[in-house]
């Protein structure tokens, strides 16, 4: 099923003067070309299958946060017994996603106004949030606590040092943020959720810095990267 979240509750990209406000309009205006673009071969595999391996249960819900059209990441979940909730901005992705895959819920709306209840046993943020701003970005843990369930499993990827980068998508500038290693650190610990593996510039993921962290009560372990 698509649920869709009034428009009015995302911020405008006409009225914006940040780029870090343009990502939602350039996913929805360009979605065929980020479907094309995609790289459909599961690079993520050896992430994914971590993270499954610490999911509760025999039948997982799980968030995916900036879910897209669902290919490949949330498939790959579905096809190994998890109950997605895809949240996205990108109508035309969405649709993809419901057409795909109808039996899971995907959902309209702006992760910084998450409407979902919960509770999750994973929540992944794979190349989405990191497309937020240091500021955007902050708050979001308390989300992803109130989301969680006991022992939830967080994945997401992110920068390395604090700061801004501006990429390019389909000739336009795309926004990329981030906060500190240590920064992340904390935020994690804070939130109740314990790190279990950190790795920076994986090369074997077109290096990707990932964040994998489990919920148990904040004890902050094995933050080094690398582990």
């Amino acid at each position: 099923m698509l649920e869709q979240v009034p428009c009015s509750s995302f911020r405008s990209a006409v009225l914006s003067k940040s780029p870090a406000d343009n990502v939602i309009s350039l996913y929805r205006e360009h979605a065929a070309a980020f479907e094309k673009n995609r790289n459909h071969e599961l690079i993520e595999r050896a992430w994914l299958n971590r993270f499954l391996a610490l999911l509760p249960g025999s039948r997982p819900d799980v968030l995916d946060i900036g879910c897209g059209n669902g290919v490949p990441m949330a498939r790959y979940l579905i096809q190994n017994g998890c109950r997605v909730t895809g949240v996205d901005t990108s109508l035309p992705l969405l649709a993809r996603a419901r057409e795909s895959f109808p039996g899971q819920r995907w959902i309209a709306a702006d992760m910084r106004q998450m409407p979902v209840t919960g509770p999750f046993h994973g929540l992944l943020a794979w190349h989405s949030f990191f497309h937020l701003s240091p500021e955007d970005q902050r708050p979001m843990f308390a989300t992803f606590r109130r989301l969680a369930a006991p022992g939830a499993v967080l994945m997401f990827t992110s920068g390395t040092r604090l700061g801004e980068a501006i990429g390019q998508f389909e000739g336009k500038p795309l926004y990329h943020g981030s906060l500190d290693t240590s920064e992340y650190q904390e935020l994690l610990c804070a939130n109740g959720f314990t790190v279990v593996r950190h790795v920076e510039d994986d090369a074997t993921c077109r290096g990707a810095t990932v964040w994998l962290a489990k919920q148990d009560g904040g004890r902050l372990l094995g933050a080094k990267s690398g582990i």
